[in-house]
C-alpha cells in the first residue's frame, strides 16, 4: 500500500473529493455559529472555505442579505464567532489576519460591511466573545498559545511551537506551562481598553456574563484532565471567585441572565469537552438554590437568555433536533420546533440563535440536503441561504439515502441508529460507523458529518450510524449506562444492530466491516476481539490498551472514570477491556489509523494493537500521519486516509 497514489482507490477518492468540493472553492461549503440581531433583521453565519484540496478550509464570516451569502470583512486570514451587540449596532468578530491560528478582537460599527478596526491584542487566542447585556463591554475567552485542545477538535495544542534549540536538544517536560492556562479578559468598547478579569491560578474553560459579573466553568489546574471536574463559579468586576455548583459529572454551557439573577447550566456526563448534552439547572446566585427543568426528554446542548425571563435552549432528543424557551418564573418549557434535520451545523450538537420574539436561527441540513441557515418560528420557518451548489448535486445523485432504524439488544433496551444505504436491492457489504465519545450522538445530517460514510455508500456499501447506550439525546440515565462498562453491554448494542440488519436481508453477513474514530476507534477493535464474523475493521485513533493510556493519555482520569479501573489493580477493567490483551482471538484484518499530535489517544496505542496482531498473524497495516492529530482532518492525509480505508474494504470485503 505504500504507491498509493497509483492505485484506483487514491483516484476514485480524488475524483469523489474534487466533483464535490471543487464547485465551491472559495465559497462556503459548511456554515456554522449562526447569529442573528434581536429583531431578526440582520443575520451572520461563519463559512468554511476550500481553495484548493490541501491543507483545513479558512473559516470567513458572512452576512445573509436576499437569499445570498455576503463576506463581511475583507481582511486577510480566517474569521469566526460573529456576535451582534444587544443593539444591533455593532458586530464583533474573531480574526486570525496578523497571524495564522491567533484570533484577535475586530469589531464593525454603525452596520456597516467593510474593513472591521481591531480591538487590542490580548496574550494569546481568543477562543469566543460575549457582549456584556448593556452592549459596553465584551467578555473574552483567552487560550494561551501551548493551551491544550479537546479531542474534537483535534487534540494536541492550538499553536505550533517552533524549536528555537539545536535540533539535539531534548525535549523537556516539568509538568507546568504559563502558556497552557485559559484566561479572561474584558473588553470596553467606549475607551478601547482591555483589562483581565480572571486571577492567576484559575483556568476558565467557557464563560458567560451574569448582569454585571460573570459565570465559568473553571478549575485550577489547565490540564485537558481537569475539565471533567472543574466546578460553576462566579467572577465580580475586581477578579473575586465564589463557588456557585460542583457536579459529580460535568457541567457547561453557563449563562447568566442579564439581571444577574439567575444563572442557568447544563450538567451532563461528558466524554469531551465542548461536547456537551444533558440536564438544564438553574442556580440563583444569591442563595445557591438549584432547580431542574424539565425539558421534556431534551437533552440541552446550548442556551441563551432572551431577557431575564426566557431562556431559549437547543438540544437532541433521540434522532431529533429541539428548540424551546422556558418562561422562568414559571418554570415551563414550550417547544419552538422538533425536526428530523440536524441543526449542529457541523458541531457536535445543536446550535442556534434566538430573536427577542422568540424566533431560532439554526444551520439545519439532513443527510440528502445540503446545509441551510434558517429562521423559525411558531407561524413557520424560512430559509435564508444555502450551501448547495453543484459539488453538492453531485454528491447527491451518488450517497444514496438514509433513514432512522431502531432494533432491540439482547436486555431489551431500544437502540437508535441511521442507515445510508446505496440504490438497489440488498443484501449489501455493511461498515458499521462507530461514533465517538462514547457520549455523542449521530443525527440524519449531511454526509454524516464523515467523509466516509458518502464515499462508502457510492461505492456499494451499506453504513449503519448507530446510537448505543452512551450516547446523548435518550437522557442522562441512557447516557450513564455506557460508564463502568465500555466494552460490555454496548458491546451487543452493535452486534444486535448487525443481526437486527442481517435478519431484514438488508445486510450481507459474510461482509461486515468496522469503522470509527476515538471511541468508534477503541470499539472498532474492541469488537474483533469478541466476535470473529467482521470481514475487515479500520480503527482510527483508538484506545487499545487502558493501561498504557493511563499513563500517557492527557485525559487518563477520564478513562479509569469511564472504566470505573485502576490500572494498578491486576484484573481491573483498564486490563480486561483492553484489545491489545485480547488480540489472540482476532481473525480480523485491521487498518489501525493514527495522528502524531494526538494527546488524547496518542498514536502508541494503534502501535500496541497493530504489533500484537501481527504476532498472531492477522493481517494488519499502521498508519500514523505525522501532521495530525485525532482524526485525520486536513488535506492531503485526508485522501490518502480515504484510499487506504476504501482499498481495506474493497480487499476484504468488495461490494462487487
Amino acid at each position: 500500500m505504500e504507491d498509493l497514489e497509483t492505485t484506483a482507490a487514491y483516484r476514485k477518492v480524488t475524483d469523489h473529493l474534487r466533483a464535490l468540493h471543487e464547485p465551491a472553492f472559495g465559497r462556503p461549503h459548511a456554515l456554522r455559529e449562526p447569529h442573528v440581531t434581536r429583531d431578526g433583521g440582520r443575520v451572520v453565519v461563519t463559512g468554511a472555505v476550500l481553495d484548493e484540496l490541501t491543507g483545513l478550509p479558512r473559516t470567513v464570516v458572512y452576512a445573509a442579505e436576499d437569499g445570498e451569502l455576503r463576506a463581511v470583512s475583507a481582511g486577510r486570514g480566517s474569521a469566526r464567532w460573529a456576535r451582534f451587540s444587544p443593539d444591533g449596532g455593532m458586530l464583533a468578530f474573531l480574526s486570525d489576519r496578523r497571524e495564522a491560528g491567533v484570533f484577535q478582537l475586530h469589531l464593525l460599527g454603525d452596520g456597516r460591511l467593510g474593513e472591521a478596526l481591531p480591538a487590542p491584542e490580548v496574550p494569546g487566542t481568543v477562543e469566543y466573545a460575549h457582549w456584556s447585556p448593556d452592549g459596553r463591554e465584551i467578555l473574552l475567552g483567552v487560550a494561551g498559545l501551548g493551551a491544550e485542545l479537546s479531542g474534537g477538535q483535534g487534540s494536541g495544542t492550538n499553536a505550533k511551537r517552533e524549536r528555537d534549540k539545536p535540533s539535539w536538544f531534548p525535549e523537556v517536560d516539568d509538568g507546568t506551562d504559563d502558556a497552557a492556562w485559559r484566561s479572561l479578559w474584558v473588553y470596553t468598547v467606549a475607551t478601547n481598553a482591555l483589562t483581565r478579569l480572571s486571577p492567576e491560578g484559575l483556568n476558565c474553560w467557557e464563560a458567560g456574563w451574569c448582569g454585571r459579573q460573570v459565570v465559568a466553568i473553571s478549575s485550577d489546574a489547565p490540564g485537558e484532565d481537569a475539565w471533567y471536574t472543574a466546578q460553576l463559579n462566579l467572577i465580580d468586576s475586581g477578579g473575586e471567585v465564589r463557588k456557585l455548583l460542583g457536579s459529580p459529572v460535568q457541567l457547561g454551557l453557563p449563562a447568566g441572565s442579564p439581571d444577574g439573577t439567575r444563572v442557568a447550566v447544563v450538567e451532563a456526563v461528558c466524554s469531551d469537552r465542548w461536547a456537551v448534552a444533558g440536564d438544564l439547572l438553574l442556580v440563583d446566585p444569591a442563595t445557591g438554590a438549584v432547580q431542574r427543568i424539565d425539558t421534556e426528554g431534551t437533552d440541552v446542548t446550548q442556551v441563551e437568555w432572551l431577557d431575564a425571563n426566557r431562556l431559549g435552549y437547543l438540544g437532541q432528543r433521540r434522532l431529533d433536533s429541539v428548540a424551546g424557551i422556558l418562561d422562568v418564573p414559571g418554570g415551563k418549557a414550550r417547544e419552538v420546533f422538533a425536526t428530523e434535520l440536524s441543526c449542529s451545523g457541523g458541531t457536535f450538537y445543536a446550535h442556534g440563535a434566538f430573536t427577542s420574539d422568540g424566533r431560532v436561527l439554526t444551520v439545519q441540513d439532513g443527510y440528502e440536503l445540503p446545509p441551510q441557515l434558517v429562521l423559525t418560528g411558531e407561524d413557520g420557518r424560512e430559509v435564508l441561504a444555502s450551501a448547495a451548489h453543484p459539488g453538492t448535486d453531485y454528491l447527491r445523485s451518488v450517497a444514496g439515502t438514509a433513514e432512522a432504524v431502531t432494533w432491540t439488544a439482547p436486555d431489551g433496551l431500544e437502540i437508535d441508529g441511521i442507515l445510508c444505504r446505496p440504490a438497489g436491492e440488498g443484501p449489501f457489504p455493511l461498515v458499521v460507523d462507530i461514533h465517538g465519545g462514547p457520549i455523542w450522538a449521530f443525527q440524519n445530517c449531511w454526509s454524516m458529518r464523515l467523509p466516509w460514510v458518502p464515499l462508502l455508500v457510492a461505492q456499494g456499501y451499506a453504513v449503519l450510524s448507530p446510537n448505543p447506550r452512551g450516547s446523548s439525546g435518550r437522557g442522562q440515565d441512557f447516557t450513564g449506562r455506557v460508564v463502568g462498562d465500555m466494552g460490555g453491554d454496548d458491546t451487543h448494542d452493535f452486534l444486535s444492530g448487525i443481526d437486527a440488519l442481517v435478519e431484514r436481508g438488508i445486510a450481507d453477513s459474510a461482509r461486515i466491516g468496522l469503522i470509527g474514530a476515538s471511541y468508534g476507534g477503541f470499539m472498532s477493535s474492541w469488537l474483533v476481539t469478541q466476535d470473529r464474523r467482521f470481514a475487515a475493521a479500520v480503527p482510527i485513533s483508538p484506545v487499545t490498551d487502558w493501561y498504557s493510556q493511563s499513563f500517557t493519555s492527557n485525559i487518563s482520569a477520564w478513562g479509569n472514570r469511564f472504566l470505573d479501573a485502576d490500572p494498578e489493580q491486576p484484573g481491573s477493567r483498564a486490563h480486561t477491556r483492553s484489545p491489545v490483551l485480547h488480540a489472540s482471538k482476532v481473525r480480523t484484518p485491521c487498518l489501525n489509523v493514527a495522528g502524531a499530535l494526538d494527546r488524547c489517544t496518542p498514536p502508541g496505542q494503534a502501535r500496541e494493537f497493530h504489533q500484537a496482531l501481527l504476532a498472531h498473524g492477522v493481517p494488519s497495516v499502521l498508519v500514523i500521519y505525522p501532521e495530525e492529530g485525532h482524526g485525520v482532518r486536513a488535506f492531503p492525509a485526508q485522501i490518502d486516509f480515504l484510499a487506504r480505508a476504501l482499498q481495506w474494504f474493497d480487499r476484504y470485503m468488495p461490494a462487487s
